[in-house]
């Protein structure tokens, strides 16, 4: 489980097939290892540590995460959002975000906005009901606000904090962000529609 509370940026070392497996090698900010067998949120995707060392991590990316996000696009040398795994007694900050992508949503318009950024992003019809004005949501790893809600598209405002600190400071128009909706709405709509059917 994780926060959506971004703690640094890690690049891409080496992305490539393992045998069997496609790995990630990451260079990251964090002065002790991650254990073998812990989770790490990579761009908002919770993937589990095969490999690790002073500085660096690898993990082994399933077919479904391939399918489901944007890792499979990423080379050596891309930057990447970082989070480890909240702990008992942790400050939650952001959401409760479980690093279980929904879906690829596509930037449609990045605006400057005083000190900080809107981005204007693809809303696909399937996730449309989980996404609601003033609601969360997870896009990269980073816990945002839904600032506007449209029939098909919605809005979040990045604070300067947010743009120094994560990749959303360099999106633009036309690429690609892993969307997580939030977890209490999923398990309402998904509650709610099990009632309409049994009803």
């Amino acid at each position: 489980m994780f926060t959506g509370i971004v703690e640094g940026r890690g690049r891409i070392e080496a992305a490539a097939e393992a045998g069997a497996e496609h790995r990630l090698r990451v260079a990251v900010p964090f002065s002790e290892p991650s254990p073998r067998g812990g989770s790490v949120a990579v761009n908002g995707v919770c993937l589990t540590v095969v490999a690790s060392g002073a500085g660096w991590f690898e993990a082994a990316l399933g077919e479904e995460t391939l399918r489901r996000t944007t890792l499979a696009a990423l080379r050596p040398g891309d930057e990447v959002n970082l989070e480890r795994p909240l702990r008992m007694g942790d400050p939650l900050g952001g959401h409760l975000v479980q690093g279980h992508v929904d879906g690829v949503v596509r930037v449609l318009e990045r605006r400057d906005e005083g000190p900080g950024a809107r981005l204007r992003l693809a809303l696909p019809g399937p996730l449309a009901p989980f996404v609601v004005g003033q609601g969360a949501v997870a896009l990269d790893g980073v816990s945002l606000t839904v600032a506007q809600r449209g029939a098909d598209a919605f809005e979040v405002m990045l604070i300067p904090e947010t743009l120094r600190v994560t990749t959303l400071g360099a999106r633009r128009a036309g690429e690609s962000v892993n969307l997580e909706v939030d977890l209490v709405g999923r398990y309402v709509v998904a509650a709610m529609a099990g009632r309409e059917v049994t009803a």
